[in-house]
């Protein structure tokens, strides 16, 4: 099958370039029928002003989990129940070499568009992207979205969970909007801008619009579900004959790893045996399934993950615990995407439904360190998870041990156990030199055209899925959308595997990186470099395998074939100035907010925030981590009752926040569930007010050291003084945002609960960078 295009008039073009529209293309048609002077005189008839699919076009279905790894889900091998990935398996295709880019946004932009990562301009986390060429985070509009094109094609579009392509800079109620789902070609989103969110407080939007909806307990996957659910009844009820686009990528399982008690249950005492024998057995079930070759062997243990006979009694009931909890969240998450398979299927729609089951963006995760942490992930942003004494880590994990996936903890497994999720394979999510961080399950299902299951071994990439579909559906690609001349797609489309698993492969060159770790494949040989991020390039050693006789990278041939070495390294050099690989990122440069591409409120020495503005994403409000900075909130206190929060960022997990309480000024810091605090020493007066906190940062090497002071004034007199350490001064919280007025969501302090609005009448909140501004 052949992918088609579609021209459009030129002047449509230039109109649409010079008025800047991104509305569907929808043009005026001429009456088929006869005007005649009265309506009794005229013939009406029926006029298409909108794209119509093609007859039978079926509906089509992105699933896309989060860092699960290759040996996870029973779908392939692993010992974590998922019966319904079990059903689409075994009644479809299973694709045993498909990678990704090993981290979440670029998997997503090389998904959604059908391009590599550098190409759209997303080289790693959205958040960290950089204000040059292929690094800065903005996918261009001549590289079009999956929803894009298939809106142009007739189709509905929704996308529900996950999306995390949005510029920083663009987080903001200013926008702009056009890089939203909603600007990207789907007509309604549901979900969670940021990396990850809280399974039970998540910081939501629909469309553009913020919502804090009461979940009622439940948890976020279901809700998505339902929600997911509901546009397609809303669309089969109103127009039956019309296909749907759903992309749908719930949180799970990235941290935090949440789920209802009776999930975590099933599992009680299934991993006791730790993860050796983990990764044993589900190598085993992998060669009873076909899904690795007979020989295969398991590579040696990670890096600093010990033999779990060697662990004490304490590391192995916490940790045996933590995966429990992770198996119960995959488990669940099983559940509900079957609750949305059996309601396609009840309403007749599943024959003719394509799905593309990916089990996870990446590799398993090593955001849990080697002791796995509870506090979300900011332990493994701020580097407190390696700082930390493993010891006491351990014995506070302990303490926490009935808290584990519950909505009061924030839990990520250890590394021991995202290799054995990531069985058979060595290495973790981030290293694009690595199978283990790049290999990930992909399942199709379409009752229509696969009437049998099976096993497909070509080599494929995130990049093809998108040609895959278009080509199995027959879809056309418009030459411009939106009135943006198209860029053609760069993967390969994989519909010549569907009727022949032997046939050979077509995708024969690929390239990797991600923060400075990076690798290239070509015809089944593979070169690939491991940096360690905040060392020069000149000290890295590239490695060399061929994947055609060694499956999961155990045998380094970069000695005895120095000639294929050369090659392929020169190959990755051509591949990535190509693609705007270059500059390499990950090495003694600092991605300091001054090379970040910056957005309105994280750019300006002075921000005037008003009552109102909420759960603004750390990486797109003003920046205050590591930094001295000011805060004035211009409050008139009406009654000496009056309390609530001033300015607040973050949550129940790591966050500041600054509020009045008991007549006093109070600012608290929440350090991964440690709080330090600062009281003033007077009582607030009545009347109209100037409240300061005020942080003067000394910079500091540990998160230990003495990084300076804070202090707290009312109308210019100081009235509480601290000093502070490094942990204190790295205020960047990832989970839950900045509020103005109150604090959203879940409470940075237990000293109140959420969202524990001011009382008082706050006029205006100010935000000083004394260091961009030059009359202080």
């Amino acid at each position: 099958m052949k992918l088609s295009y579609v021209s459009r008039p030129s002047i449509i073009l230039m109109l649409s370039i010079a008025s800047g529209a991104y509305a569907q293309y929808s043009p005026q048609h001429s009456s088929g029928g006869k005007i005649g002077t009265t309506l009794s005189q005229t013939v009406v008839t029926p006029a298409p002003f909108n794209p119509v699919a093609p007859a039978g076009a079926p509906n089509i279905i992105y699933i896309m989990l989060d860092d699960v790894g290759w040996g996870a889900s029973s779908a392939f091998g692993g010992l974590v129940q998922t019966p319904v990935f079990d059903s689409l398996a075994n009644n479809g295709l299973r694709y045993t070499n498909f990678h990704t880019t090993a981290i979440c946004s670029p998997t997503r932009a090389s998904l959604l568009t059908g391009r590599n990562h550098h190409s759209v301009n997303v080289p790693t986390v959205i958040d960290a992207a950089v204000n040059i060429p292929g690094h800065n985070g903005y996918m261009p509009f001549e590289k079009g979205t999956i929803a894009e094109i298939l809106r142009e094609d007739g189709y509905n579009t929704y996308a529900v969970g996950k999306w995390h392509v949005t510029p920083s800079p663009d987080l903001t109620p200013a926008g702009p909007f056009n890089r939203w789902p909603t600007g990207r070609g789907f007509d309604s989103f549901f979900g969670f801008m940021a990396g990850e969110t809280d399974q039970y407080t998540p910081a939501l939007w629909e469309n553009t619009v913020k919502v804090e909806p009461d979940l009622q307990g439940k948890h976020l996957t279901t809700v998505l579900v339902d929600k997911a659910i509901s546009y397609i009844a809303g669309q089969h009820s109103a127009a039956p004959d019309k296909p749907f686009f759903l992309y749908f990528t719930p949180g799970a399982t990235h941290g935090p790893h949440q789920v209802d008690k009776k999930w975590i249950d099933q599992y009680k005492g299934k991993f006791d045996a730790g993860w050796d024998v983990y990764r044993e057995q589900v190598l085993a079930r992998q060669k009873a399934l076909g899904l690795v070759p007979s020989d295969v062997t398991l590579p040696p243990r990670n890096p600093g993950v010990k033999p779990w006979a060697s662990l004490s009694a304490t590391e192995q009931k916490v940790f045996a615990r933590f995966f429990e909890v992770y198996a119960g969240f995959l488990s669940h998450t099983d559940y509900d995407v079957g609750r949305l398979v059996n309601y396609l299927r009840d309403t007749k729609q599943l024959d003719n439904t394509l799905i593309v089951l990916i089990i996870g963006d990446n590799g398993a995760s090593k955001e849990g360190g080697l002791s796995g942490h509870v506090h979300g992930i900011n332990e493994y942003i701020d580097g407190s998870l390696f700082a930390e004494n493993y010891d006491s880590r351990i014995k506070e994990i302990d303490s926490l041990y009935d808290k584990i996936g519950s909505p009061e903890s924030g839990p990520n497994y250890p590394v021991g156990w995202a290799q054995a999720a990531n069985t058979p394979f060595r290495y973790l999510k981030q290293d694009a030199n690595s199978e283990g961080g790049t290999r990930n399950p992909l399942v199709l299902f379409y009752p229509k055209l696969i009437k049998k299951g099976g096993i497909r071994t070509q080599y494929s990439h995130v990049n093809s899925v998108t040609p895959t579909v278009l080509d199995i559906a027959g879809l056309k690609i418009p030459k411009v959308i939106n009135g943006y001349p198209q860029d053609s797609l760069e993967g390969v489309s994989l519909a010549y595997t569907i009727s022949n698993a032997t046939v050979p492969g077509r995708h024969h060159v690929q390239y990797y990186e991600i923060a400075g770790s990076r690798s290239v494949y070509k015809d089944g040989w593979k070169a690939a470099v491991s940096h360690k991020r905040g060392t020069p390039f000149t000290t890295d050693t590239w490695e060399l395998y061929n994947l055609n006789v060694d499956f999961n990278e155990q045998h380094d041939l970069a000695a005895s074939n120095p000639a294929k070495l050369k090659e392929l390294q020169q190959l990755f050099d051509t591949e990535a100035w190509k693609y705007k690989v270059y500059p390499l990122l990950g090495d003694t440069t600092r991605l300091t907010p001054a090379i970040l591409t910056r957005g309105p409120l994280d750019s300006r020495a002075t921000a005037v925030l008003y009552p109102g503005i909420t759960q603004v994403p750390t990486r797109s409000a003003p920046f205050l981590s590591e930094q001295s900075f000011i805060i004035k909130a211009d409050v008139e206190l009406t009654d000496a009752k009056n309390e609530g929060v001033l300015l607040s960022v973050g949550g129940r997990f790591s966050g500041f926040t600054f509020f009045v309480q008991d007549g006093k000024l109070k600012a608290v810091h929440n350090n991964n569930g440690k709080f330090t605090d600062l009281t003033s020493t007077k009582a607030l007066p009545s009347g109209n007010v100037v409240l300061r906190y005020e942080l003067k940062y000394a910079p500091a090497q540990r998160l230990t050291d003495p990084a300076g002071t804070e202090a707290l004034y009312i109308n210019d007199e100081k009235v509480a003084e601290r000093a502070i350490t490094k942990a204190d001064a790295t205020i960047s919280p990832y989970d839950e945002g900045l509020d103005v007025g109150r604090d959203q969501g879940s409470a940075v302090s237990p000293l109140y609960r959420s969202p524990y609005n001011f009382t008082g009448k706050l006029h205006q909140v100010e935000i000083i960078h004394p260091s961009q501004n030059p009359s202080l």
